[in-house]
């Protein structure tokens, strides 16, 4: 099972970025998606969630308003638009799928069913 994520670069402050998720041997229909990225500390905090099943997102508090999280159900796609982005959102961002989470509350990175090898956003002053 692979999760492949793509999008990732480098772009000044202010600048956007889309960073996308796809799966090619399962379907994302009734699984959540949830992107994390590292922190200092080696820690992972989820920036943002959607379960297709229910449609519920959910955002961390420091990324609501400047990213948006889709679904493409044809594509099998999830994508990550990040606008207005700043410094602080520098990080590898990871996408990690759940089979039985509805994005309900803030779910561990290690306790998502399957994670990606990640893509690295860098943003400029």
């Amino acid at each position: 099972v692979s999760l492949v994520e793509s999008g990732g670069g480098l772009v000044q402050a202010g600048g956007s970025l889309r960073l996308s998720c796809s799966a090619s041997e399962f379907t994302f229909d009734d699984r959540a998606v949830a992107w994390f990225r590292e922190v200092p500390g080696n820690e992972y905090e989820q920036v943002s969630c959607i379960s297709n099943s229910d449609g519920r997102i959910r955002y961390h508090d420091s990324v609501k308003g400047r990213f948006t999280i889709s679904s493409d159900v044809a594509k099998n796609t999830v994508y990550l638009q990040m606008n207005n982005l700043k410094p602080e959102d520098t990080a590898k961002y990871y996408c990690t799928t759940a089979l039985l989470y509805v994005c309900d509350y803030d779910e561990n990175y290690y306790g998502m069913d399957y994670r990606g090898q990640g893509t690295l956003v860098t943003v400029s002053p």
